[in-house]
């Protein structure tokens, strides 16, 4: 009879403890959710962000969780300036063991005015960027033999129902989604696991506008089954499980996190 290793079943399943972890987008938003809650879980954790000074704060809110810390001003749409990045953590910490592509933007635009500045934009963040962090950190956890890598989809890679356009947006996070599934399975031989997250509507300041409208916020909650929109809380917890050891058999999935939305 297979019998259950009790040993390894236990909260340290779970502890991020000795791990180092790169978290794009991670000035503010969900990526700072992220990077705060990964470090509140043991991880030590490279702030990267597009804005400095938003980085280097989270950063020292780290440092004062009692975790190591470095922070990085980065346009991860520049492949050179990822890998650059990349291996820079990797020295700093001693290894690299889970990366999270988080950073991402958006132009709110029917689809019929989205211009080709505002097309490039989106795809150069949501797409190009996301691509050459998932190919730098493979590169160093493939000599390794073990890595972690989470992608930051979104529940418009499954549904449109908000009222808000969202045509480039949506086109990127569905390509994250099979972009998942495609690294998972080249890398899965090098034990890298590559595993999405796709949030539905959460209280960051980057929805706080389009929460405003009451015909949209409406909408938001009428389709979401547990009637609220999310909260760090709410979130974390998928990273967290995703970057730990507790996920070592799962690859080429995307958890959906969004009150229930995708089911309706």
């Amino acid at each position: 009879m297979v019998t259950m290793d009790k040993k390894k079943f236990d909260l340290s399943f779970w502890d991020l403890s000795g791990k180092s972890v790169v978290v794009t987008g991670a000035g503010r938003g969900i990526g700072k959710w992220v990077a705060l809650g990964l470090a509140c879980a043991g991880a030590d954790v490279c702030v990267a962000d597009i804005n400095g000074k938003m980085a280097s704060e989270v950063s020292h809110e780290i440092n004062e969780l009692g975790k190591k810390s470095m922070h990085v001003e980065i346009d991860i749409s520049e492949p050179d300036a990822v890998s650059a990045m990349m291996n820079t953590a990797n020295e700093y910490f001693g290894g690299l063991d889970v990366v999270i592509n988080n950073a991402g933007v958006n132009v709110h635009k029917s689809a019929i005015n989205v211009t080709h500045q505002d097309f490039n934009f989106v795809q150069n963040v949501n797409s190009k960027g996301v691509f050459f962090c998932s190919q730098a950190a493979a590169k160093i956890m493939i000599p390794a033999r073990k890595g972690k890598i989470i992608n930051t989809a979104s529940t418009t890679a499954f549904l449109m129902r908000s009222g808000v356009p969202n045509s480039i947006y949506a086109m990127t996070k569905a390509g994250i989604v099979m972009l998942t599934k495609a690294c998972a399975e080249e890398w899965a031989r090098y034990n890298i696991n590559v595993n999405g997250v796709a949030p539905g509507y959460m209280d960051t300041s980057l929805v706080a506008e389009k929460l405003q409208a009451p015909a949209v916020y409406k909408s938001i909650i009428e389709s979401t089954p547990l009637r609220r929109i999310g909260q760090a809380e709410d979130l974390i917890g998928a990273f967290i499980f995703l970057a730990s050891d507790a996920s070592d058999f799962i690859t080429g999935q995307t958890i959906c996190v969004d009150g229930g939305r995708t089911i309706l």
